[in-house]
């Protein structure tokens, strides 16, 4: 039987009467008794308290650091400026995906987080190609979204409303070091905080106190990141599936490219080099249902309402709270990514259409 794992805020999660699931190992809270569709509503409106303490934390020391960590990512790491934070994505040899993830850059050192599900997979990758590999097992991450999450996190550190998107500080709360980025998975304005294990519940509590702050479980996070149009690792992207076809080529500095400073020189180059030139074969797209039934992730999509052979796969769906529709994402062969363009996804043995929607389904309001 296998044994699940606890963050530090577990019995706080069953105070506030969570449902408790399974998740990357963790025993994880999907919604409190708000409910999804109220958590979901109250994010967009307020501010959302998330316990992402699940997600793996590292860091990676040396003068070489950001020159080896790009040995390993498409990405820019070098001319990652002290105090702020970059998005990022490791590649196999293929050009796929072995995760995403954020690195931000400390001063003496870099910070990464990754995806709770791949984080052993991910620190053993580090440690096999780089030197000065920190495993982080005393802290905790939470995230504060929304609206007013910059109102209410200012009552505890008020030196968070100095910060713009991206920004990365480290700040005091009663003796304690937060390490602040602002920036978060729900296409709202927001937080995310790595704090001390011993002091994570004092903190949130001090934060839920607040009539602005609610907590928000899994069920939530999903419906937030999926109108924002962001990508879950092992729906949305994995091994098979590169940047490129992923619509992530935004990820990728110039000076990464064909024809940059430092161009190439991470695992799969040769084929992501080559779809930023000439395009991939499929990309992942934005899908309306034109009815009301949701359209979840493994739904074929086929070209016409008869068509024999599918064309594609939805990877991510479900009801959009603030769209009031369903809304998916899936891969499609480029040709037939314009958006307004039909196809049909087959559910329960019946073709039902969808169009070709631009991502995201909702605009961000990150704070730049």
């Amino acid at each position: 039987m296998t044994i699940m794992r606890r963050t530090p805020l577990y019995a706080l999660h069953v105070e506030l009467g969570a449902r408790m699931v399974p998740f990357a190992g963790y025993e994880m809270p999907v919604q409190y008794p708000m409910g999804i569709m109220g958590e979901h509503n109250h994010t967009r409106a307020r501010a959302g308290l998330f316990d992402v303490s699940h997600m793996g934390q590292v860091i990676l020391r040396g003068s070489e650091a950001a020159a080896g960590l790009e040995t390993l990512v498409p990405v820019d790491i070098q001319g990652l400026a002290e105090g702020r934070q970059r998005y990022a994505l490791f590649t196999n040899d293929d050009g796929g995906i072995l995760d995403d993830l954020m690195v931000a850059n400390r001063g003496d050192h870099l910070f990464l987080v990754v995806n709770a599900a791949r984080k052993e997979a991910d620190i053993a990758h580090l440690q096999a190609h780089l030197r000065g590999v920190e495993p982080i097992t005393d802290r905790a991450l939470i995230a504060l979204q929304g609206p007013e999450a910059e109102i209410a996190l200012a009552r505890l550190v008020p030196g968070v409303s100095a910060m713009r998107f991206m920004d990365v500080a480290t700040l005091d709360w009663d003796g304690a070091a937060l390490w602040v980025s602002r920036s978060g998975y729900t296409g709202e304005d927001g937080f995310e905080i790595s704090l001390p294990e011993a002091r994570t519940e004092d903190f949130c509590r001090a934060l839920l106190a607040m009539p602005e702050v609610a907590p928000i479980g899994l069920g939530a996070r999903d419906s937030l990141r999926l109108e924002a149009g962001l990508c879950l690792y092992g729906h949305d992207i994995d091994t098979g599936i590169t940047p490129i076809e992923a619509a992530l080529s935004w990820a990728i500095q110039k000076v990464r490219r064909t024809g940059g400073a430092r161009e190439g020189g991470f695992p799969g180059a040769a084929r992501i080099l080559r779809e930023l030139a000439e395009g991939p074969a499929r990309l992942r797209v934005g899908l309306r249902p034109e009815g009301r039934a949701p359209m979840r992730d493994g739904t074929p999509l086929f070209a016409t309402e008869d068509a024999a052979d599918p064309i594609g796969t939805i990877t991510s769906g479900g009801f959009g709270p603030t769209i009031g529709a369903p809304i998916a994402m899936g891969y499609l062969p480029t040709a037939l990514t314009e958006p307004g363009t039909r196809v049909f996804a087959e559910l329960r043995g019946k073709r039902l259409p969808a169009l070709i929607s631009a991502l995201p389904f909702r605009p961000s309001t990150y704070r730049k």
